[in-house]
Parts: structure tokens; C-alpha cells; sequence
């Protein structure tokens, strides 16, 4: 089922999903370029969205650019960059207000869309290429990005248990690429490959507000020079899903840490396209997804093992984690109270109290992305990289009808990957 109001089209490679609605004062304006996660590209593409925001062709300098944000009534402008499946995303973000509730003859979404396209097509150069003061400065933004994971060792620990489940693969490598690359990222060397990827990449415009896909559709083509065929436009895939083989890898890793990390990966086969998705949603919600769950009352409140104690679940890549702050000494002892609820969660055994909270509170996540204009964004896109579009409605009813055997079912489905543990010299 399609995500409701959604209306689509192309405009030579950029297809465009416009959805019409009064319910906002704002446009909300999101733009995905999407490629494939590999080593040799996934640097150049993490740091040049840093550098784009530097400025364009019209407004060259960072404080014209800015400048420029402030004349359209303080529209935001931003970005993020992630790893979904074997895909390398860039999202480029704008909210702008709607000219209607302001004095202004500019029409401001056509201007903020032709803002966006010039920044993404017309970048400001230096001979030709990148300007140098702009690349360096932001390849030290992203090096100290990079330091920052090393830094928070709970993030740090995440990160490695992540690699380590997924060694062989893309996935292991940062959306933010790798520290050593950056070195050799010059400015000509930047703006050759921000070319291939331009010319490359999977390209999904998004807007909600008042307007209409026509109106939209024709801005794109006066404002966007990527409208033409690229080379070989990127085409996201699913890579093959598995639950694993239930015998853990397991890692230690040594640093000068006081409190140990212990992290726990799973692979499933229960993916965002699959039937069972809504009970791989209530099975980690029940496991460790919120304060009422197993790991965070077992594990942190009643044994006091953990500081802290939750896990998540990674639908598009079809993989569970359990992250945990343990005391060294406790690694035994924390590891055995966690397979324990994991053992309690495929038997079956939760509680009514367990079942319903859970259920309450994804549903309220659920009704929460009908209030925001970007998460409705967010949730339409996901949705159909994933291969499988799902209105949030269908999702709640699903979430709303699953039963503790439906549940158990799908833990079973989650087996052990890796046990990763980072701990201190005392520990080795």
C-alpha cells in the first residue's frame, strides 16, 4: 500500500514525490542522492556535502550563503549522511516558510528549489575546481567527526560490533567515511569525484506543502541541470538477508576504559519488505527498546549489572544489537542475565504489561510521523528503497493485532552474531 497523498514523477533522472497539504505553514523539502557504499568512493561522497554548504556559483562565499538563508525568512538548510543496506545516502534538508503567511512578492519555495539546485549542481569553484580554503577546512571537520566516534566509547563500541558482524562487507565501513582517506582528498581531486557522483547517483526530490506536483515538477527543470540522463544512475538493491548461524564471533578489544562496553549483534532475515517486520518491531521493543523492557528492568534495575542496557533493530539491513555499560568484572555475570531474556523472548514468556506498553509506545512513534512533515518524508522514502511501501495506518494496525506467539516467533528468528566487548587493562 502506498503511502497516502503522495503524487509522483519524473523529470529526467530525479523523480519527484510531491505531497499537497495545507496542514503545514512551511515546505518541507528533502533531496536524496543515493550510491553504492563501497571503499574507494565512500570518503569523496561523505565529505562533499561539508564542502557544498560552503557555498554556490551565486553566493560563492560561506556568509553570502548564509546571507542568502536569511533573505528567504530563515529557511534551514542541512544534511545527513548514512548507510542503508549496500547504499551511500546523502539528504539534503530546507524548510522554508510558505509566502502566503508573509510579506513577500518572491515566491519563496520556487526560490528555495532553485537555492537547492544550484547548490548541488553549481558549487563554487576555484579554477575550476573546489576551492581550496573550503576542502580543507571541512576535511578537518569531518576528521574530528570521525575522532569524536573514538571518543564516545559507547558510540565506539556500536560502531566495532557493527564491523565486526559485517567484515566482509561494504557495511562495515562508515557513512562518514575513513580517517586515512581523507588525506588524499585535494580539491581537485574532490570535485572530480563529487562529478562521478553527480552524475551517478539515485535521485529522489521530495516536497510537502502547499503546493502541487506540477508546479514542483516545473521548477525541477528550470532549476535542476541534473535533469538530463546521467551515466549509469545508481539503482538501489537489497542485498540477500539471513538470520545467522546462532554461534557467535566473539571480540575483546583492550583500551584505557573504566566502565566496559558490551555489545551483542544479531542477524535476522526479517527485513523493512518482510511480513513480519511489526513483530521484529514488538520484539525489540519488548527485548530493550524502552524503559519498560527486558534487558533495561533485568539487566539494569533489578541485578544493577548495567548502566545501561537497550538494543535496536536495523529493519533495511536486517540486524538486532543489545548495547550494555557494564562494570569489567561483571562481563560474565551481564552476559548471562541477557541471554537469559533472550532465551525468556523466544520462549514466549511476556508478560500482558510487557506486550501492551510496547505496543503503546510504537504506536505513538507510528502516529508521530503523520505530525512532522519530515518524518512522513523519511518513512514514504525508506519505504521505497526497501522494495515495500507501507502506510503508517497498515503499520499501526499490525503492531496493535500481534500476539506474544507472533513475537516468539520472530526472536527466533534473531541468532547471535558477535559478542563484542570493550574492556580496560584490568580486564585483560
Amino acid at each position: 500500500m502506498s503511502t497516502p497523498g503522495f503524487e509522483r514523477a519524473a523529470e529526467g533522472r530525479i523523480r519527484i514525490h510531491v505531497l499537497p497539504t495545507k496542514r503545514f505553514k512551511t515546505f518541507a523539502v528533502s533531496l536524496y542522492a543515493g550510491a553504492p557504499l563501497q571503499e574507494e568512493t565512500v570518503t569523496p561522497i561523505a565529505l562533499t556535502p561539508f564542502v557544498l554548504r560552503r557555498g554556490n556559483a551565486s553566493y560563492p562565499e560561506t556568509i553570502l550563503f548564509r546571507e542568502r538563508l536569511e533573505e528567504l525568512y530563515g529557511a534551514g538548510f542541512g544534511f545527513d549522511v548514512y548507510k542503508r543496506d549496500g547504499s551511500q545516502i546523502v539528504q539534503f534538508r530546507m524548510d522554508t516558510i510558505n509566502d502566503a503567511f508573509v510579506s513577500t512578492d518572491e515566491p519563496l519555495l520556487e526560490s528555495s528549489l532553485a537555492f537547492l539546485g544550484e547548490t548541488l549542481t553549481r558549487p563554487a569553484l576555484e579554477n575550476g575546481v573546489f576551492k581550496p580554503k573550503f576542502v580543507d577546512a571541512e576535511r578537518d571537520n569531518v576528521r574530528k567527526k570521525l575522532d569524536a566516534i573514538i571518543n564516545n566509547k559507547a558510540r565506539y563500541a556500536g560502531v566495532r560490533c557493527v564491523e565486526e558482524m559485517f567484515a566482509g562487507e561494504a557495511y562495515r565501513l562508515s557513512a562518514l567515511g575513513k580517517r586515512e582517506a581523507l588525506e588524499a582528498m585535494d580539491a581537485a581531486a574532490l570535485h572530480e569525484s563529487y562529478r562521478q557522483w553527480l552524475s551517478e547517483a539515485s535521485l529522489d526530490l521530495y516536497v510537502v506543502g502547499d503546493t502541487t506536483l506540477d508546479e514542483v515538477r516545473s521548477i525541477v527543470h528550470k532549476h535542476f541541470d541534473v535533469a538530463g540522463p546521467g551515466h549509469s544512475p545508481y539503482t538501489y538493491a537489497r542485498s540477500e538477508k539471513n538470520e545467522g548461524v546462532g554461534n557467535p564471533h566473539i571480540v575483546k578489544e583492550v583500551m584505557d576504559v573504566s566502565q566496559g562496553k558490551l555489545n551483542i549483534g544479531f542477524k535476522t532475515s526479517i527485513d523493512y519488505a518482510d511480513d513480519r517486520y511489526a513483530a521484529a518491531l514488538v520484539y525489540n521493543g519488548v527485548l530493550g527498546g524502552y524503559p519498560h523492557s527486558k534487558l533495561f528492568q533485568n539487566v539494569r534495575e533489578k541485578a544493577s549489572l548495567a548502566y545501561y542496557a537497550s538494543s535496536q533493530y536495523e529493519p533495511h539491513k536486517a540486524f538486532g544489537t543489545i548495547q550494555s555499560g557494564i562494570e569489567i568484572g561483571n562481563y560474565d555475570r551481564a552476559l548471562e542475565i541477557i541471554r537469559v531474556q533472550l532465551d525468556a523472548m523466544k520462549a514466549g514468556e511476556i508478560t500482558e504489561t510487557e506486550l501492551s506498553q510496547t505496543k503503546a509506545m510504537l504506536g505513538n512513534d507510528l502516529r508521530e510521523v503523520r505530525d512532522s512533515a519530515f518524518q512522513m518524508i523519511h518513512h514514504d522514502f525508506g519505504g521505497r528503497i526497501s522494495g515495500r511501501e507501507r502506510a503508517v495506518s497498515e503499520l499501526i494496525e499490525q503492531v496493535e493485532s500481534m500476539t506474544a506467539q507472533q513475537v516468539a516467533e520472530a526472536a527466533e528468528n534473531f541468532r547471535l552474531d558477535t559478542i563484542y566487548f570493550l574492556t580496560g587493562k584490568e580486564g585483560e
